[in-house]
């Protein structure tokens, strides 16, 4: 018996890799423009000009892109009863006793909640953005329209920059989430241990 299974395939994965470089240009586009103290990163964009350009265009294909991945995920972040009872155990988590846990299916709570704060993050950012875009649409808005808008972009912005230190921290931590992202593939321990449910799951599927 093959001792590996497929996680993700190779379009997810590129999918992934794709959005997440993307986020990183984003990022730090935003926050050159953010504040005079971190302008200098406008300096990898070719100045402060190029700067205000391009970000509101890497943001657009960010979320183009983040939405194809959503889409496909979608089904699998659905909120369960056991994933409530998983947010319950909390400390059990935290403690690795997953013994004592309920069985996980491909994904357990905490990152469900992930990705749905991160499709939120991301529609925030979207129309706030386009509400702020001076070059095309801030000229059919009101200043107050536009304080509150540049308000609720920065807000998303850091919620958003949170939760992807989270999800990298939560990936290394968790041995094998990693690799799972890179090359595609898991062992058959690492999905019955960490998600069982999924695993049961996929041996049924055969």
């Amino acid at each position: 018996m093959n001792n590996q299974i497929e996680r993700y395939t190779p379009s997810q994965r590129s999918n992934h890799w794709a959005v997440a470089i993307l986020f990183v240009l984003a990022a730090l586009s935003g926050l050159a423009l953010f504040h005079p103290a971190l302008f200098g990163l406008s300096g990898l964009f070719g100045g402060g000009t190029w700067t205000r350009i391009l970000h509101p265009f890497i943001g657009v294909a960010m979320f183009v892109l983040f939405l194809v991945l959503a889409l496909r995920f979608a089904g699998h972040n659905r909120i369960e009863p056991r994933d409530r009872q998983w947010l319950r155990q909390i400390g059990d988590v935290v403690n690795n006793r997953e013994d004592r846990l309920p069985e996980v299916g491909r994904y357990n709570a905490g990152q469900k909640l992930l990705f749905w704060t991160l499709i939120v993050c991301m529609l925030v950012l979207l129309l706030s953005g386009i509400v702020i875009w001076r070059e095309y649409f801030a000229g059919a808005f009101g200043i107050i329209t536009l304080r509150w808008a540049s308000l609720l972009h920065a807000a998303a912005a850091f919620v958003l920059i949170v939760s992807i230190i989270v999800h990298i921290y939560a990936a290394i931590w968790l041995k094998g989430s990693m690799g799972a992202m890179l090359y595609g593939t898991v062992s058959r321990a690492w999905a019955r241990k960490h998600h069982r449910a999924w695993y049961r799951e996929i041996n049924e599927r055969k």
